[in-house]
Order: structure tokens, then C-alpha cells, then sequence
């Protein structure tokens, strides 16, 4: 019947907005990530894009069967419900085991957070914000600074944007508009500088050379080698080893 041929297209479509959207809310989930937390491992984002990968490889192949319904092919039409059959059990097996070994994945990120470029143009319509002098925010910054060397928050691998907040006592929107817009750096950069700093001192340390590479990426608040030595090289264009050496 044409009807069913209609409402199959017009499901093609819908799925096809759908995932275009749900990609389009990952590039900004990871924005927000950036901007508000320092744990350099992103996994929650990378399994979530992976799984959205996994679903639309799947949708493909379903809609390739439907195909074959359509168009006569009875026979491969069987064949093909055994293969999706087979792989809708390993995306289930998939799923329940990063759920075991990876738990914080389904804890999520504060559905409240905002991009900073969606809070700048409400601040900017506040009298306090129209009026905030230039100098006022060079002392925070000056503050800000002066606080992550002292006291080294950053030593915390899953330290966040909300917790730093409470502990130099300035509002969280506030002190990310400080550092994605006045610093125009993430925050998840404007951390990993100062633990790439601190790794580079005692890499250049002789009383502390019987440390590993593992033990002081671990030490200064990172916990993966891989996120370490990438952001180790973007900083100095070397490997941690290789900066030792030099």
C-alpha cells in the first residue's frame, strides 16, 4: 500500500532530524564539559557520541532491511532479521557492560549548566554588570591566579568549576565568565596549565628524578597517561620524557 510506503519515508526522516540533533546537543554537552569541569578523561562525552554511532550503524542496517522487504528479496529479508536480531543482543551486551565497569558514566553533567556565551548577554542587562569597572576584574583574576598557586586546587582530578567556586567564594557564572571570557580559556585548559606547570617543575626537579612519568601525572591531578602526554606536548610541543631530558 502507498500509505505504508509514505509512513515508512516519513520515519526515515524523523530519524534522520533526530540524530542530526543529538549530535548537534553532544558539540555543545562537550562545550559545556570544557567549560566546567577538569577531569581530562571526557569519557562520559566520548561514550555518549560512541553509543550515538552504534545506534545510527544499527538504524542503517535496519532501514537496509526494510529494503529488502520492499523490494521482494523474501529470503535475504529473513536473513537480515537474524543480523539485526544479533546485533541489537550485542549493542544490549555493549551497553550493560559499560555500565558495569564505567558507573559514573550514567551520573550525568548538571543539567542547569549554561554556555557563556548564553549568560554574557543576560549579565550585560543587569545594572551590576553594565557598571563592573575593569579593574574589578583584573584584581579577581589577579586573585584567581594567586589562589591555584598557593593552594593548588587543581590537584583534584575531578575538580569542577562549581567547586572552585565555593573555595575562592566568587558565584559560579560569575567565575566562569572570568575564565572562559575574560582569561578566553576553558576551564578545563585553564587547569590542565597550571598541572602541566607543576609537572614541568618537578620534571626539572633532581631530588625527585626517581619519580615516573605515571606517578607525577597522577600526582599533579591528572589520571590518564594518553590525556597527560597530550596536553603535556600541546603545552611545551614535547613528551614529558623528552622535557626531562632537555
Amino acid at each position: 500500500m502507498s500509505e505504508i510506503y509514505f509512513i515508512q519515508i516519513l520515519i526515515e526522516f524523523q530519524y534522520v532530524f533526530y540524530i542530526v540533533s543529538v549530535f548537534l546537543i553532544l558539540k555543545k554537552y562537550k562545550e559545556i564539559y570544557l567549560e566546567n569541569y577538569a577531569n581530562p578523561s571526557i569519557s562520559a562525552y566520548k561514550f555518549l557520541f560512541q553509543m550515538t554511532c552504534v545506534f545510527l550503524i544499527a538504524h542503517s542496517i535496519v532501514a537496509l532491511k526494510n529494503v529488502l522487504r520492499y523490494i521482494g528479496f523474501r529470503e535475504v529479508f529473513l536473513w537480515a532479521n537474524v543480523l539485526v536480531g544479533t546485533i541489537a543482543l550485542f549493542i544490549t551486551c555493549w551497553f550493560i557492560m559499560k555500565a558495569l565497569k564505567y558507573p559514573e558514566l550514567f551520573r550525568g553533567v548538571n543539567s542547569k549548566l549554561v554556555l557563556t556565551k548564553d549568560i554574557l548577554p543576560e549579565m550585560e542587562e543587569k545594572p551590576e554588570a553594565v557598571t563592573q569597572k575593569n579593574d574589578l576584574i583584573d584584581t579577581q583574576i589577579a586573585t584567581l591566579r594567586q589562589y591555584m598557586v598557593e593552594k593548588e586546587p587543581f590537584l583534584d582530578p575531578s575538580l569542577t568549576i562549581q567547586e572552585l567556586s565555593n573555595q575562592i567564594s566568587i558565584p559560579v557564572r560569575n567565575l566562569s565568565i572570568l575564565i572562559n571570557h575574560h582569561i578566553d580559556q576553558h576551564f578545563f585548559d585553564f587547569v590542565n596549565e597550571y598541572r602541566i606547570q607543576k609537572a614541568m617543575h618537578i620534571l626539572k626537579d633532581q631530588s625527585k628524578s626517581e619519580l615516573t612519568v605515571l606517578e607525577i601525572l597522577y600526582e599533579v591531578g591528572f589520571n590518564s597517561k594518553s590525556s597527560f602526554n597530550t596536553s603535556f606536548k600541546k603545552y611545551t610541543n614535547l613528551t614529558p620524557t623528552a622535557y626531562r631530558n632537555s
